[in-house]
């Protein structure tokens, strides 16, 4: 079986609930080149107590009125951790007074500990439907100690200290021109680079494409390929795809092709192809889930190979124009396309969603005037007015 596909290495940043306290941000820094591109990586800081830190931070960024008490109500509702877990053995909180915000320190007596705490962290928001938590993270990790800023602003200015960003989220990647180091536990990565949803982090120097959903197609988006596509999947058959997406992204345990069975839809499933399957340029077709039994009908999600992609295409803008007809939002039981170059899944479920946009799928979007920020793939499609995207609003 050969499953033929192309890898891109490209920022997906996803665009739903991250670090609840850390991820806001107001604009940043001028589209000039990085500090510290193309400079060797300076010895990561370790400050002997959380005042020399402070005084640390206070190099970059405003950090007043240090307080340690658990109570501070300047610490986040949902906070990253706490004392005596991933190896912390103080924190604290201060005033970002410049930002109007707080940055918040964690002392850690082992610092391999505290990133694979956090990798945890990662990985149980992800498998518990989150899948785009940690995308924008703003832990920034010394060597034995840690700071999370609430402002965009002040992570940037972090950014040009010896401190580095902490990933763990699998679909993160760096782009070129900004540091990548090794993270002390395999699956995360160090940056300076500052990801943010309304692009008012750091700029992504790769180069642009234009946005085919800007009038005239004038306008360019950050870290997209001059032309063409930075890469979609393919499949020969309906086994190739099997194979590509289950099991880790679609659970195809139970999978069938028969005609009866494909054209199950529930109340809470409804699928995107409906009818004559010739009439959508479908070669091949499958349904995933349990389409019934004991209970009613869970997991359902749609596998197809593609014949004639713009014929899809153009049926399914017809479709996701008449659901935005009434009021302009897609129905939440409604599945969306995603597409490869000859295949499609169709999922109404985001954490399943993101698993194929991991797999380099991306999602036809005809919505009116949609467009993306920087750092998330945005290509043409084969229909006038709908784009092929990794963003969700």
């Amino acid at each position: 079986m050969r499953i033929k596909r192309i890898l891109a290495a490209t920022v997906v940043l996803a665009s739903l609930t991250t670090l609840a306290a850390c991820e806001d941000g107001d604009p940043g820094r001028s589209a000039t080149v990085p500090p510290g591109i193309g400079s060797p990586s300076a010895p990561a800081p370790a400050p002997a107590s959380l005042a020399e830190a402070q005084k640390y931070v206070q190099q970059y960024a405003s950090c007043e009125k240090m307080g340690t008490e658990p109570g501070d109500s300047r610490l986040p509702l949902t906070d990253l951790t706490t004392v005596g877990t991933w190896s912390v053995t103080e924190r604290g909180v201060c005033t970002d007074r410049t930002e109007h915000g707080e940055i918040i320190f964690y002392m850690a007596s082992d610092m391999k500990e505290f990133q694979a705490g956090y990798k945890q962290r990662v990985m149980d928001k992800i498998a518990a439907g989150n899948g785009s938590y940690g995308l924008n993270s703003r832990v920034f990790v010394g060597k034995n100690f840690a700071v999370t800023p609430t402002e965009t602003k002040t992570a940037l200015a972090l950014a040009t200290s010896e401190l580095r960003i902490l990933t763990c989220n699998p679909t993160f990647g760096v782009p070129k021109g900004y540091k990548k180091e090794q993270a002390l536990v395999d699956g995360c990565v160090l940056s300076d680079f500052v990801g943010s949803t309304d692009g008012s982090g750091s700029p992504n120097f790769e180069t642009p494409q234009e946005d085919p959903a800007a009038a005239g197609g004038a306008s360019a988006k950050p870290g997209q390929p001059a032309q063409g596509s930075l890469g979609l999947p393919r499949a020969d058959s309906l086994g190739e795809l099997k194979a590509l997406v289950h099991p880790h992204t679609v659970d195809c345990t139970n999978m069938s092709t028969a005609p009866d069975a494909v054209a199950v839809e529930s109340i809470d499933y409804t699928p995107v192809v409906q009818g004559e399957l010739l009439g959508w340029g479908i070669k091949e077709r499958a349904i995933c889930g349990d389409a019934a039994g004991d209970r009613r009908a869970h997991n359902l999600n749609w596998l197809d190979v593609v014949r004639d992609m713009k014929m899809l295409q153009t049926k399914a803008k017809a479709a996701q124009q008449a659901d935005l007809k009434d009021d302009g939002r897609l129905k939440a039981t409604a599945s969306r396309l995603l597409v490869g170059q000859n295949i499609a899944v169709e999922t109404n479920s985001p954490s399943i969603r993101h698993g194929l946009y991991q797999l380099q799928f991306l999602t036809l979007n005809c919505e009116p005037g949609f467009s993306a920020p920087a750092g998330y793939r945005l290509e043409k499609s084969q229909v006038e007015g709908c784009v092929l995207t990794n963003y969700e609003r």
